[in-house]
């Protein structure tokens, strides 16, 4: 009995030396905060307020209101009755000229966009039969934006859409006029595809990542004045390409990070909950080490670059790059209905889902992007033309190359295939994209390519994204043929994801209000080791030459850190009966396509910047955080509370 008082007040006596010890130590400080996108909107909402003083003769005007669209702005003014006004944005000709009549209302609160950087701007608005002008004044682009370096345009068969880009390397997420102007963009990397929702609003990725090299938390729905309406995060982030289902959820190429591979995986995210409801695992239907080209790895060996969904034959079309494969699979069974493509290096169980041709000059595609089903049931696919062979000995060097929009038509009866329209060969290398790039139906016989990744290696054309190979000259094209006609062509000296076309103004309506964040990034797992830190180094010089520094996001814990390969860290958060530790990876998976570098950090002196996000799930309470380099455990005197 004595025994076992004694262990007793072992026990607390060690908890109450612990509750010492934690509440003794000095100078600790919270870790700095930054401030949520989502709260950051909400704030400056509150300034959007009108009074009865602002009517048409005196309205509020805010300019970039919410602080990441420079070239938009909001006019706010009271009526006695309901009205319903006219914006018009000039521009320097009729088809660069927007406008948009708005719904009655007594409260007016309206978007403004295609405001031109850097000029006081005419804005008309009509009210009742009446015009009032107003001027906006923007600031000037930023000094690295990517401005055309030559514009094709055959104005009379062109309308007034404009022409929507998402970087790559050096850029922005932009709209160009059919002058080649800047009307729009966005000051936040919010990048991969841009697409126009049902409601008018557009879908771009967030502005976070959750693993490198590119991997982002998610999705977000916002308008074009940059307001977020909905942020939607998942544990395996999200990459390349998005579809909206006619109901509205979300078909989202994302990855499963525990797996140990990366682009091989698609959900289907509820739209209103942000639930995952659907989960496909490319490796349970097609076979990891066959047909794949001289890209592929045993971390990145699909490679999706597209997803697309078909009601007519309710399936889902994907894009593996490193398959030099567009597979179709039933959306209900997930089985294989079809497979474009070279068969080479598939095994006999595969062989009977491609397909044959009936044309003798048709050309498979390779390393290609973008596939999407049109309306007539065709297949149109970016074939960016990647060595056009699996094996090196039968590459194509790439001074001898070509990318090109190709559409090809499917006899499901007696599984064949046809080409039956392409462009971009004619081009030759000028037009050769070893990376991303995208394709778009606009009409009948009316198309969009992009050919966004064209570089130069020592002046020649070359094979290998940007970011993997030091190019030493960018440009992106963005072609639109109708008739077989080039009727618009913008190139930019930079390389950018994918474009495009659309309107300024949709159907959308502006709202007031919290935006809100849907799903889960999950919890992150535990890998480090549990050492005791209640001897722990002070930060001395050896801890400051890694530059560490710690961020609490709304929803995780970010660190980051310049290290050195062969380094052991670790990231340690304490509290008195809990202990989670987390390993920070220096070493990195070899990437074969760089898709994506507007993230990636330059190589410093004392390494790489390397940077661990650990989400908030799971993690409660006050937390103190500390850092394990080389086996040695520094004190950060810093604590962060979930």
């Amino acid at each position: 009995m004595r025994t076992r008082t004694k262990f007793v007040l072992l026990i607390i006596i060690a908890c109450a030396l612990s509750i010492i010890i934690y509440e003794s130590i000095e100078n600790v400080q919270p870790v700095k905060t930054s401030e949520d996108i989502l709260i950051h909107q909400e704030n400056l909402e509150k300034e959007f307020k009108t009074t009865e003083e602002n009517t048409i003769d005196n309205p509020k005007i805010v300019v970039n209101p919410y602080e990441i669209s420079p070239l938009t702005a909001l006019i706010m003014f009271e009526t006695k009755d309901l009205t319903a006004p006219t914006v018009k944005v000039v521009g320097k000709d009729e088809q660069t000229t927007y406008e948009k009549i708005f719904t009655p209302n007594k409260k007016h609160i309206l978007p403004i966009y295609g405001l031109y950087p850097d000029k006081n701007n005419e804005v008309i608005i009509t009210l009742n039969g009446k015009d009032y002008t107003f001027h906006i004044q923007t600031e000037p682009l930023p000094d690295n934006f990517a401005l055309p370096t030559d514009v094709t345009a055959e104005k009379e068969e062109l309308d007034n859409e404009l022409y929507f880009v998402t970087p790559s390397s050096i850029g922005y997420t932009a709209a160009y006029d059919i002058n080649g102007d800047v009307r729009w963009y966005l000051t936040e990397n919010m990048i991969w595809d841009v697409q126009r929702l049902q409601n008018g609003n557009i879908m771009l990725s967030s502005n976070r990542l959750i693993n490198p090299p590119y991997y982002t938390t998610g999705l977000v729905e916002m308008d074009l004045l940059g307001k977020i309406y909905y942020e939607y995060v998942l544990p395996g982030g999200y990459h390349h390409d998005v579809f909206e289902l006619e109901n509205g959820n979300l078909l989202v190429a994302s990855d499963d990070f525990e797996s140990g591979t990366v682009e091989d995986y698609v959900v289907e995210i509820e739209r209103d909950t942000g639930n995952i409801i659907k989960k496909i695992d490319l490796k349970d239907i097609l076979p990891m080490d066959q047909g794949g080209n001289q890209m592929a790895t045993d971390y990145d060996w699909f490679h999706n670059n597209s997803v697309w969904y078909d009601r007519a034959t309710n399936s889902i079309t994907l894009s593996g790059r490193h398959k030099d494969a567009v597979v179709n699979i039933d959306y209900n069974s997930l089985e294989i209905n079809w497979i474009i493509g070279s068969p080479d290096g598939w095994g006999k169980k595969y062989q009977k889902y491609f397909l044959t041709p009936t044309n003798d000059d048709l050309e498979w595609q390779w390393a290609q992007h973008a596939a999407m089903i049109l309306p007539n049931g065709d297949v149109f696919i970016f074939d960016n033309g990647n060595n056009r062979a699996k094996t090196k000995e039968d590459s194509i060097d790439a001074s001898d190359n070509y990318s090109r929009g190709v559409i090809y038509r499917i006899n499901k009866v007696d599984h064949t295939i046809t080409q039956v329209w392409q462009y971009g060969k004619e081009r030759g290398s000028e037009y050769y994209s070893p990376y991303i790039s995208d394709v778009d139906y606009l009409d009948e016989n009316h198309y969009l390519i992009h050919s966004g990744g064209t570089n130069t290696v020592d002046g020649k054309p070359g094979n290998e994204p940007a970011g993997l190979e030091n190019a030493d000259s960018l440009s992106a094209y963005t072609t639109e043929v109708k008739d077989d006609e080039v009727i618009f062509e913008l190139k930019l000296p930079t390389n950018l994801y994918r474009a495009e076309k659309m309107g300024l103004y949709a159907n959308n309506v502006f709202k007031l209000g919290v935006g809100k964040r849907l799903g889960s990034m999950g919890e992150t797992e535990k890998d480090g080791t549990t050492n005791s830190v209640l001897f722990a180094r002070k930060m001395d010089q050896e801890y400051k030459k890694h530059d560490i520094q710690i961020t609490k996001e709304t929803d995780r814990l970010v660190v980051t850190g310049t290290f050195k390969k062969g380094d052991k860290v670790e990231v340690i958060l304490d509290s008195i009966f809990d202990k989670k530790a987390y390993q920070l990876r220096v070493s990195k998976h070899p990437y074969t396509a760089m898709c994506v570098d507007v993230f990636n950090e330059e190589e410093k002196k004392n390494g790489i910047t390397i940077t661990k996000y650990i989400n908030s799930e799971n993690i409660h309470g006050k937390k103190y955080i500390y850092i394990k380099i080389n086996g040695k455990i520094y004190n950060t005197n810093q604590y962060v509370i979930f």
